[in-house]
């Protein structure tokens, strides 16, 4: 009985898992969308390393807070917003980002 109740609870648990997170059919294999995902140029989410922060001060980098749409060139928040990146400075007037005020 407890065999069959195990069975059944993993068959329910394994369907909700499968519901809630559904698998994306475009790749061959979840290691390979994960690879993708890797190499793809998106925003870091504050959780830069004391060595990246220190590789983009040193190429000259701002940060860019993707949420705010302002840029740091050092202070408080250089790499610690949540939803940002590292790009040159003119990179960032370009794309319509602004300098912070207050560093």
């Amino acid at each position: 009985m407890k065999r069959v109740l195990s069975v059944g609870l993993l068959l329910a648990l394994s369907w909700v898992m499968a519901w809630a997170h559904p698998q994306d059919n475009s790749s061959t294999s979840p290691a390979a969308s994960s690879t993708v995902a890797a190499k793809a140029s998106s925003p870091k989410t504050g959780s830069n390393s004391a060595a990246d922060i220190a590789a983009a001060k040193a190429s000259h980098k701002v940060w860019v807070n993707l949420d705010t749409r302002v840029y740091h060139r050092r202070g408080r928040w250089y790499g610690k917003t949540k939803n940002g990146k590292f790009m040159t400075e003119d990179e960032a007037k370009k794309a319509g980002y602004k300098a912070a005020k207050r560093e």
